[in-house]
């Protein structure tokens, strides 16, 4: 083991600085999935005991009972981004489950004016065509009870692909290590992203790209980059539930996002970057849900060169009736001033339902 560690450290660190770091690589990646999760902030990695376990922590698969599946669809930038997700998960046996999902996170209909003049130096708009960039994350997950009790991992090996219409399209590859602990109803997880770090190859159809190279003077030139890399993150969580007269349910949740990178986080160093999420979830008998979480905080340079700290809050609002939840959150991917508010719907089926 130590030495599988040793070989996997050195790996990291020989790919880290053979290829072209992207502090933002692979973003769509990181949005989030489930309206239920989103709601509170994204703080259930320690929590996840369903079908998205698949994406916030595969450890937590080893809780399914039965066979389920999960949709989701959001719309964001005043509905020009499109956002999808599909996931499926069943157990194996008593230790063990499986799960796969598709993340699409795209924008379509794009306008592509690079033919727009003809030879002549005449515009014409019937040169003018549509295209669509598309990102897509495909994850297959394998999670297991360990032999000591109250630990569980999962493993998640993912394959990116990312297309942009007919000018480049790339190929990633990467993989995500899952852990949860359970003792006397407290929960803790670690979930571990791009732990390899993960690696996308680009390839740019030249000819495309001659269209447009040096139409701004001096800009455009060169080729782009054809590899990048995203490097590891990682999420510390913590969440507690309370029973109150066997009716209502509080469930408590925290975590601790980090960057091995300097960012605009609230705690940042030139080592580690940490943005903290909170969340709560308040249940009635199981049937309904209010959650609200507020995280993505950020310290944010002003006019003035003063600093202020922006953050996200979130809310959500979910039914669940014999095996089929429906959720909803209120959310953006910015803060509380800078971004439009999305509306998230998500679906979840507890496929035993129809045996």
């Amino acid at each position: 083991m130590k030495k599988l560690f040793g070989l996997l450290l050195f790996w990291i660190c020989t790919t880290q600085y053979a290829q072209t770091v992207r502090k933002y690589s692979n973003e769509f990646m990181n949005i989030g999935v489930d309206a239920a999760a989103l709601g509170m902030s994204s703080a259930v990695v320690a929590s996840t005991d369903d079908v998205n376990a698949v994406y916030w922590n595969p450890a937590g698969l080893t809780h399914l009972e039965d066979h389920q599946i999960s949709l989701m669809h959001a719309n964001y930038f005043a509905n020009i981004a499109q956002y999808d997700y599909i996931g499926y998960a069943s157990p194996i046996d008593e230790r063990s489950a499986w799960g796969i999902s598709m993340i699409r996170f795209g924008v379509d209909d794009i306008l592509d004016t690079t033919e727009l003049i003809d030879n002549q130096g005449n515009i014409d708009y019937n040169r003018i065509s549509l295209f669509s960039t598309a990102d897509y994350g495909f994850t297959f997950s394998y999670a297991r009870k360990l032999p000591v009790e109250g630990f569980q991992y999962g493993v998640n090996a993912k394959v990116i692909r990312r297309i942009i219409g007919k000018f480049a399209n790339s190929w990633g590859f990467g993989f995500d290590f899952g852990l949860q602990f359970e003792r006397n109803d407290w929960k803790f997880g670690l979930m571990l992203r791009d732990i390899t770090t993960t690696y996308n190859v680009w390839n740019i159809d030249e000819e495309e790209y001659a269209k447009i190279a040096n139409a701004i003077p001096g800009e455009n030139t060169e080729l782009p980059e054809s590899t990048e890399i995203t490097l590891p993150k990682a999420q510390l969580g913590v969440s507690k539930k309370f029973e109150f007269h066997d009716d209502y349910s509080l469930l408590v949740a925290t975590n601790l996002n980090m960057r091995f990178e300097q960012t605009n986080d609230i705690i940042s160093s030139k080592v580690v970057s940490i943005d903290p999420a909170i969340g709560f979830e308040g249940g009635y008998t199981d049937l309904v849900f209010l959650r609200a979480g507020v995280g993505n905080f950020q310290n944010v340079t002003q006019l003035d060169n003063s600093e202020k700290v922006n953050f996200q809050p979130n809310i959500g609002l979910g039914f669940k009736y014999k095996g089929i939840q429906v959720d909803y959150a209120l959310t953006d991917l910015g803060n509380q001033s800078t971004a439009l508010y999305s509306n998230i719907f998500s679906l979840k089926v507890d496929l035993g339902i129809f045996r």
